[in-house]
């Protein structure tokens, strides 16, 4: 006990004079130096002590990341992350060390390096989620831009045309996907490359459809406004029955979510309430081999039921 309070006092006081130290470089000015503001007016004083210290840091990361070749930034793209690899990447490291603080003086060292190692799992299971919804957004709204494509073919305008009428009107991702597209044209790629892409990038399938409509259409010929109808109607038909396979799989998912959640629940209620109690896991090898038999079993039965409530068809 004296251990954990002499560990929990030594990280607080190390926080502060960190906190303390900081603060004293970045917002106090050096001794008998004039502020830029008074001795230049209407120049703008450069980058704080802060500041330059990110910079240099992100510029260190960027280089070990392009030395190992990283595949981030696509992920950062599906994802919708509008952040250069590196700056996420220091992010990152920014709350990991501050996990390790905050673990470190609420329960000690073991704590802090579990919240270290826990935090890129984290952003890494942040990315994959907003991914998803980004992806599962841009299934919903397809059938409504594909008959927006086709009234816009219907008008008179070109195939071009009628992709810019998608990325101005329709709501984002679309637009944000179509737009690209059309950048992309502009600088002279091919269009089927850049639809290609934009449907390994959000995943779709459907979409691919679309892609091998419009590259069948602009070699054979034809009416490509009845065509995108067709393509719609499909589209619009499979997005009914993902709804009804979804509303149907909830149940399933909220049961998995409060199964793999209980453990945690359980774990967290009894370290506050009864330290003593759950503490005794951790003062032996047969504790700490617990443990491990539940974690392992924990993600055996996440993945048995993650299989369960996925429906692909």
């Amino acid at each position: 006990m004296n251990t954990a309070l002499t560990a929990g006092g030594i990280g607080v006081l190390a926080l502060t004079l960190a906190l303390l130290v900081g603060t004293y470089l970045v917002l106090s000015p050096a001794p008998g130096n004039i502020p830029r503001d008074r001795r230049r007016p209407g120049v703008s004083a450069g980058p704080g002590a802060l500041s330059r210290v990110a910079t240099a840091a992100t510029e260190a990361i960027d280089k070990i990341l392009s030395k190992r070749g990283a595949p981030g930034a696509g992920a950062l793209e599906q994802a919708g992350v509008r952040m250069r690899l590196q700056d996420f990447v220091f992010l990152v490291v920014v709350a990991a060390l501050v996990t390790f603080a905050a673990g470190l003086v609420a329960s000690g060292p073991l704590f802090g390096i579990f919240l270290v190692i826990l935090t890129p799992i984290g952003a890494v299971g942040l990315l994959k989620i907003l991914a998803a919804r980004r992806r599962a957004a841009f299934a919903d709204q397809l059938d409504d831009s594909l008959q927006l494509m086709a009234s816009s073919l219907r008008a008179g305008h070109s195939l071009l045309q009628a992709l810019a009428s998608v990325a101005r009107e329709a709501e984002e991702p679309t637009s944000e996907e179509f737009a690209r597209i059309i950048n992309e044209t502009r600088v002279g790629r091919d269009l089927a490359p850049a639809l290609e892409e934009t449907a390994d990038r959000m995943g779709s399938q459907d979409f691919v459809w679309v892609t091998q409509a419009i590259a069948i259409n602009r070699e054979v010929g034809g009416n490509l406004a009845e065509v995108l109808d067709g393509v719609g109607q499909t589209i619009r038909e499979r997005n009914q029955i993902r709804r009804q396979v979804k509303a149907l799989a909830a149940e399933g998912k909220l049961s998995a979510y409060v199964l793999m959640a209980l453990p945690f629940g359980i774990g967290g209620f009894l370290f506050i309430s009864n330290p003593s109690y759950i503490g005794t896991l951790t003062e032996s090898p047969l504790g700490w081999g617990m443990i491990a038999a539940g974690v392992v079993m924990l993600i055996v039965g996440g993945f048995w039921l993650s299989k369960v409530v996925s429906i692909k068809f």
